[in-house]
This record gives structure tokens, sequence and C-alpha cells, in this order.
């Protein structure tokens, strides 16, 4: 069979063409079709961003959201073409992929073989899909994965600030905070350089396999769980840890601070505390729309969408103190667990952990029990297979007007199990790789002639 090997410029053209071809088609099933190709939240983003050009807030378009920096940063589609922000949407997708790339690479990948496993991203189908439809997720990526890039190689500066920006758009990036820090272990702030391979094996031998991220307690250590528990938390206060905190948040605070002075309650409301209360239950893949669709108009409605980020929250914490020195392993798993609880969800809630796939997969590739001819082909058909059930119904609801409310709950709890099946598959069979080794030189996991 011949081989064909892109190089990455080949790649990132050819996801410009597979965009490019999506904002034609849109324009074009916009102007002549009924069911238009744009997503209602852009329509929404554009419609706030004429009451910004205007003087006014941005707030007086109802159902906006969201922070005002995006409204303000999609002014040009009144200035100019209500198509430019999708351009810029677009370009953040081709920002990730540059990514993608820097971080394969700097963990050990040869170019040809990145490019491949850039391919999952640069020529997704449904991450171009809803990118070019109008929606802002892949801007937020680019912060994420950004402000990742930027710690691993320790400028701790750009990388608060990139997070903090992040979480200003959007909150659920706050879930990594506990997996960046503990990525933030004595290794990190030793002298950085790259480790090879065959070193990576050494230290391996000498350091014992890993597990969950924490060397194992000796077993004729004398003191006591409690004192242990509270030597580990004054170890782990260290001023790198502080710094990128205060720093993260200092940045968070002054874009909302500002908003805030400008806007006042209205921005706090409809940007934050609107969603702690949020009530969806159409359009929604969550296994808990059901019991809002019933209770949506009773207190009791509102307490049990409250009380639903409890076991979410408990989980993605739980996940990222085991396996935070792995963060893009551990980033995919949280942001997974996340989505998979959430009470809302929407297809473009999938582009939060998908950003993180080619960064994954490659683990999951080299384990004969993960790979897509075993394991992995199982957990990518469930998946599939459980959306398609999902929105089978969700079509008779929503276009022929039967009432399928029950099979459509049915649909999300089966989607639910198959996404908890998969997430226990990733904890107990995926390669857990630390980013940082001895002398905190950055583990390249993968050979370079690979």
């Amino acid at each position: 069979m011949p081989r064909f090997d892109f190089t990455f410029r080949q790649l990132l053209w050819a996801s410009v063409a597979l965009h490019g071809i999506l904002l034609i088609y849109g324009h074009w099933q916009d102007t002549h079709l009924v069911v238009k190709y744009t997503d209602i939240d852009y329509v929404v983003f554009t419609d706030a961003s004429r009451y910004l050009t205007q003087g006014q807030s941005p707030y007086k378009r109802a159902t906006y959201r969201y922070t005002p920096l995006l409204a303000q940063m999609l002014m040009p589609n009144i200035w100019f073409n209500e198509s430019f922000g999708k351009w810029i949407f677009t370009g953040a997708n081709f920002l990730i992929g540059v990514l993608i790339q820097k971080i394969l690479r700097l963990r050990g990948m040869s170019e040809s073989r990145a490019v491949k496993f850039n391919a999952i991203w640069l020529l997704n189908p449904m991450v171009a899909n809803i990118s070019t439809r109008g929606n802002a997720e892949s801007v937020i990526g680019a912060m994420v994965l950004g402000s990742f890039y930027l710690i691993m190689k320790r400028r701790i500066g750009w990388g608060a600030f990139l997070y903090g920006l992040s979480v200003h758009f959007k909150t659920y990036p706050i879930i990594y905070s506990i997996s960046l820090l503990v990525m933030m272990d004595d290794k990190y702030f030793q002298v950085q350089e790259t480790e090879t391979l065959e070193n990576k094996d050494k230290e391996d031998e000498r350091e014992g396999p890993t597990s969950s991220g924490h060397h194992a307690v000796r077993s004729g250590s004398k003191d006591s769980v409690v004192v242990k528990a509270v030597k580990d938390l004054v170890n782990f206060i260290t001023w790198r840890r502080v710094q990128f905190g205060l720093l993260s948040g200092a940045w968070f605070f002054f874009f909302t601070g500002l908003m805030y002075y400008i806007y006042g309650y209205e921005f706090l409301y409809e940007t934050y505390l609107y969603h702690v209360t949020r009530k969806d239950h159409r359009h929604n893949f969550s296994f808990w729309f059901y019991n809002i669709y019933l209770t949506f108009t009773s207190p009791t409605g509102t307490l049990v969408g409250v009380l639903t980020f409890v076991p979410q929250l408990a989980l993605v914490l739980a996940i990222g103190c085991c396996f935070g020195k792995d963060i893009f392993f551990c980033a995919f798993l949280q942001t997974f667990a996340f989505v998979a609880w959430n009470k809302v969800c929407t297809a473009q809630y999938f582009m939060w952990y998908i950003v993180f796939l080619p960064l994954l997969i490659p683990n999951l590739a080299s384990n004969p029990r993960m790979g897509l001819k075993s394991q992995g082909r199982n957990m990518l058909i469930g998946w599939v297979a459980t959306q398609g059930l999902w929105l089978s119904q969700a079509y008779n609801l929503e276009f022929l007007g039967l009432n399928t409310f029950w099979n459509l709950f049915i649909a999300s709890t089966l989607m639910y199990a198959n996404n908890v099946w998969i997430l226990v598959e990733l904890i107990t069979g995926a390669t857990y790789e630390p980013i940082f080794g001895g002398r905190g030189v950055i583990r390249q996991i993968w050979s370079p002639r690979s």
C-alpha cells in the first residue's frame, strides 16, 4: 500500500481549504435554504456587537450570556462583514493545530508522525463545522492549550495571563487549576533540558513505575497519615505555585472587574451566575435534562440543578490530583468527565475535550489494549452510536413534533453510561506519562525516529 506523507504546512493548507469550503457553502445555505447553516449563537454575538457599536450594552440582546470582550472582538462583523467572526474562530482552529504540532514535537514525536495525529484536529469535519457555523469554542480552546504550552515551557507570566483570560471568557477552564498546580512539582523547577527516550527509561528504572503521579508511601514510615497529609500540604505550597495562582487570579479579576465596572451586575449575572441555575430542557444531551424538563417551573428543579455540580466538581478535582503531572491526559479526562456529568451538554461542548485528542491518541495507539483494533474501536463506536440514537429521537421531537421526551431520556442515559465506561477504560488502561522527569527535563515519550 502506498504511503502518503504530508508536511505540517500541507496539512495546514488542507485545513484552510476545508474550512473555506464550509464557509462558502454556509453562505449559500443561509441565502437559499430555510434551515440556516449559521448557528443561532453567532446571530446573538453579532447583535450584541451591533449594540456595542451604538454605544449600548451587549446585554440588550436577549440570551447574550458571554463576556463583553467577545462582542467587542466581533465588532468588525458590523463594520466590515458579518463573516469576520467566523474567520476568527477558524483561525483559532489553525492556531490550535500549530500548538498541537509544537507539543507533540516537544515530547519527542517525529514531524511526519505528529502531522498524522494533528489531522485528527485540523481535518476533523465536526470541529470545522462547529467553528464555521460561528461557534466561539475554538477561541477558548486556543487559550487553554496556549496556556498549557507556555507553562510547560516555564513562561509562567504569559501562561498565567492566558489561563486567567480563558477562565474569564468561560468558567469551565478553572477545572484545570488543580492539575496545573500538581504538574508544578519539584521537577518542574529544576534546570530544564530535553530528556531522550533512553534517558527516560533509565530515570523510570530509578524512580519505579508511575501510575497516579504520586510516589508510594514507605511502609516503614513512622508518621501518621494525618501528619504526612499536613506535611504534603505544606510542601505543596511553593512559591511558583503561589505565583501562578496569584498571577492567573489577578488577570481573571482584572478583566472581570473591568467588565463589572462598565456593565454592572447585569454582566455578572448573565456571564456567570445565570449558568449556576441554568435550566435547559431542549437541545441537551445531558441525562439530567429529563429531570429539568419535569421540574422546569419548580423551585426543586433549581435546587437539583445546583446540586448537580457536587459530584461533577468532586470527580474533576480527584482526577486532577491523581493525574495532573501528565497535564494533557489529565485535562482530557477532566473535561470528558465534566461534560458527561454537566447538566447542560450540546455538540459544541465536545470541542472542549476533542482539542486534547491528538495529544492522547498516540499513547492509546501504542497500547495494544487501547488501539483502534481493540478497545479503542469499541469506545469510538459506542460514542458515535449513542449520539446517533439521541439525534434520531431529537429529530422526531423537533421536526416531526412527536412526544419523544422519554425516548430522549433513555438515549441520554445510554450516552451517559457509555461515557462513564469510556472514562473508566481510559483511567485503567491508558498509558500515564508525566510531563517532567528527573532534573526537570521534558520527557520525550516518543522516539524522534518514529
